[in-house]
């Protein structure tokens, strides 16, 4: 019988699978595991986005678990394929509230699917090591292998100064790989300085500069010759008691018809860290998406499910935002 080679991109560890008597890699085979995180719209959806695609052109079997802070479920339209790899935990964070789910997700995703690398993508106020943690209790841990936390951030936030809380700085010292990302935003004189503050809070991960989230998946997993990440799983300490509570989300109904000026006014006027839905607009059906005071609202090629329609997500400190 012939044997078959597994295919797959050379960033992408498989180095713990178990071969059979033909050396193909058994239902035993360690799978890597990517968490991508950062803070509220650094980027993250888009570069799970651009993953998936490239995986699709080299033939690599990726899952995505995907975590929203809020209840919609937007990230499923933009993300979600007809195939059986992608399942979505929302309402709150899989650091805490969903860690039990994140396990059972994992578990039944590496039995249903059998994928070649597993990307989890965090909500935008989770805590990496926390989520990163939960890879080495078993059943994951059984079957999980060389796991990183990339972790973005947004050039545009760090340029204008946004206040930077405890989970922002949280998550860069997390980081196995930092994604400085919308660099275009800012004067290319400027990336040294933003990325000096990182290395403030972050001195050893490697850091790439991107546009558009456009990373390559054979950059996620950068090199590690002295072990640490195999080093930092074994002496996990139990992550410290957190929530989420400084942070709130609601949904603003936005009726069809609206005109863009009219509604960017009043989404600039909440003063949201990040705004995120479809609208349908007078101009047709758009994706609203908003960092601050930034705000685009692009065209949509392929509608969502309805009852998203007309409804964007608000993230704020605080209390819930009111309109």
């Amino acid at each position: 019988m012939a044997c078959a080679k597994l295919g797959g991109s050379e960033g992408i560890p498989h180095a713990n699978l178990e071969p059979d008597d033909c050396g193909k890699p058994t239902l035993s085979a360690r799978i890597p595991i990517a968490v991508v995180s950062g803070f509220l719209g650094a980027g993250k959806t888009t570069l799970v986005r651009r993953l998936l695609e490239e995986a699709r052109h080299t033939g690599v079997k990726m899952a995505v678990v995907s975590n929203e802070f809020g209840e919609l479920g937007i990230d499923q339209a933009l993300l979600a394929s007809p195939d059986d790899n992608y399942v979505e935990l929302d309402g709150g964070c899989v650091c805490c509230r969903l860690s039990d789910d994140l396990i059972a997700t994992l578990q039944q995703l590496r039995d249903r699917a059998r994928p070649d690398w597993i990307v989890v993508e965090t909500s935008g106020v989770a805590l990496p090591y926390e989520v990163q943690m939960n890879l080495w209790r078993p059943p994951v841990s059984d079957w999980s292998g060389d796991d990183v936390a990339v972790v973005l951030v947004d050039a545009e936030q760090l340029e204008q100064g946004v206040d930077r809380d405890a989970t922002f700085g949280h998550q860069v010292s997390s980081a196995d790989l930092l994604v400085l990302n919308k660099t275009d935003l800012v004067p290319a004189e400027r990336l040294a300085v933003h990325e000096a503050t990182l290395r403030s809070i972050e001195p050893d991960a490697p850091i790439l500069y991107a546009q558009h989230a456009d990373v390559s998946a054979d950059l996620l997993f950068p090199p590690d010759p002295e072990g640490l990440r195999a080093r930092r799983r074994e002496e996990a300490r139990a992550p410290a008691p957190h929530s989420h509570t400084e942070y709130s989300t609601e949904v603003l109904e936005v009726p069809a018809g609206a005109e863009w000026e009219d509604l960017s006014t009043r989404l600039v006027q909440l003063g949201a860290l990040r705004v995120k839905g479809f609208v349908e607009t007078r101009d047709g059906l758009h994706l609203v998406q908003g960092v601050g005071a930034r705000l685009e609202c692009n065209p949509v090629e392929e509608a969502p499910p309805p009852q998203l329609v007309g409804r964007l997500v608000v993230i704020q400190r605080g209390s819930p935002a009111r309109s």
